[in-house]
């Protein structure tokens, strides 16, 4: 489980560069932009959603419960996700993937459990195959228009991810400004209002399946009409072995904890944050005002982050300065933190609101091209990880969110973030210092 020294050309040549100004393929970026608005439509949706399931769904705890099971299924079937991308094609199993999402804003406008938990459970295979199709996409159209344009391969990566996860998170902000504008003011929205609201979320996913069908396919399903001849069960095992192999790499297992990590603070902005923080103080429509602050943080930190790495140790410098800011608000709600009233009791949830979309765009944008870089001959296999981590601690939050105080999950997200570091952190050095050993042989 040795570290695989890096390319010397990873390191020096920047992954973000300015390229506004050269001859580029219509047909790479246009494919970008219409991803990232399709995404950013489906998502402003659902991200919106999510933020009320535990508020508008607290019977029962009907919606906590319901999102518990959605990234727990996310998790299973993220292991099988990569070949059924495969199969279908990367552009085919994003728009398949849709239709969970289409389904599960529908469930909502009659939230039961006869209603809730199929649709979250399929919810959670569509959620699998979209993301390892997203990710298996944009990095197929990035090395492609790296050949094209004769750029740096890592260059095109960091550039199209950065402009991906910019756009998706605005998501949070323009969700959940819908949300404050439909929703009366309160801490309960009315039964009409929630409908209404709804419907509007399904026209929007609606319109982000549609332009979903206008990106370009790409080469990635041919592969598996090449092995034609081999049967489904070959198939699925070495799927499972492209999920169990790369458990094999040192390197895999140190960035594991971020990758943990990552879902574990996301669940907690949309499980504890608005539920114990938000909705006590600024009420349900305050939750969509409180996520719109969360979301346009998220969105720059994204745009910004993408921009300014440059390799692996500003990729480090960079999720070192994005989980001191989350880290900074998990002390404060441990050590000193109690609801107040007046101006700031608007102003406390606010202030973390941007200070939590901080760490998340940062986290965002630097582990796909953390991945990106370190696993480029696996991708698929890499962000197989990536989902099957990430939905897992997700879903632990959800399950642990109705049983434990708001207490013991800051508790929890404060020993969560100090391993993902330290873990992180030795990655780094690992590969810092295999980099610079291949460069004394190269000498």
């Amino acid at each position: 489980m040795a570290i695989e020294s890096m390319d010397p050309r990873d390191e020096e040549a920047p992954l973000v560069v300015d390229v506004s100004g050269g001859e580029t393929p219509k047909n790479r970026t246009r494919d970008v932009h219409i991803l990232s608005c399709a995404f950013l439509l489906i998502f402003l949706a659902y991200g919106a959603a999510q933020n009320l399931e535990t508020t508008i769904n607290s019977e029962g705890n009907l919606g906590t419960v319901s999102l518990g099971i959605l990234y727990v299924s996310f998790a299973f079937f993220s292991l099988f996700a990569s070949l059924v991308v495969r199969v279908l094609g990367s552009k085919n199993a994003v728009v398949l993937g849709t239709t969970g999402y289409w389904l599960y804003i529908a469930a909502n406008l009659k939230p039961t459990w006869y209603t809730m938990v199929p649709v979250s459970l399929y919810m959670g295979f569509a959620a699998s195959v979209i993301w390892v199709g997203e990710g298996t996409y944009l990095t197929s159209i990035a090395r492609s228009h790296a050949i094209d344009t004769g750029l740096h391969e890592g260059t095109v990566i960091g550039n199209f991810n950065g402009e991906f996860w910019a756009v998706f998170a605005l998501h949070q902000f323009v969700g959940n400004l819908i949300t404050l504008a439909v929703l009366p003011k309160g801490t309960e929205g009315s039964t009409g209002s929630t409908t209404l609201l709804f419907i509007v979320f399904l026209c929007s996913m609606t319109l982000g399946t549609i332009l979903m069908c206008f990106i370009r396919k790409t080469n990635d399903k041919e592969k598996v009409s090449e092995d034609s001849s081999v049967s489904f069960c070959s198939a699925v095992a070495s799927r499972l072995n492209s999920v169990i192999l790369p458990l094999l790499d040192m390197r895999m297992l140190l960035v594991i904890p971020l990758i943990a990590y990552s879902g574990l603070q996301q669940a907690f902005v949309w499980a504890s944050y608005t539920k114990d923080i938000v909705n006590p103080t600024l009420g349900e429509a305050g939750v969509g005002g409180a996520m719109a602050v969360y979301g346009a943080f998220d969105a720059i930190c994204s745009l910004a982050a993408g921009r300014l790495t440059s390799g692996l140790r500003s990729i480090t410098v960079i999720v070192c300065g994005g989980a001191f800011f989350q880290a900074l608000i998990f002390l404060w709600l441990l050590l000193k933190y109690s609801a107040t009233s007046g101006v700031l009791g608007v102003i406390y949830p606010l202030l973390m609101a941007a200070f939590l979309g901080v760490g998340d765009g940062v986290l965002n944008t630097q582990l796909s091209a953390l991945l990106a870089l370190l696993f480029k001959h696996d991708t698929e296999g890499a962000f197989a990880q990536l989902k099957v981590w990430q939905s897992s601690a997700i879903a632990v939050v959800f399950f642990l969110s109705p049983v434990v105080t708001l207490q013991t999950m800051v508790e929890i997200m404060v020993g969560a973030i100090s391993i993902s570091l330290v873990s992180f952190l030795f990655l780094t050095l690992k590969v810092e210092k295999a980099f610079s050993s291949h460069q004394v042989t190269n000498m």
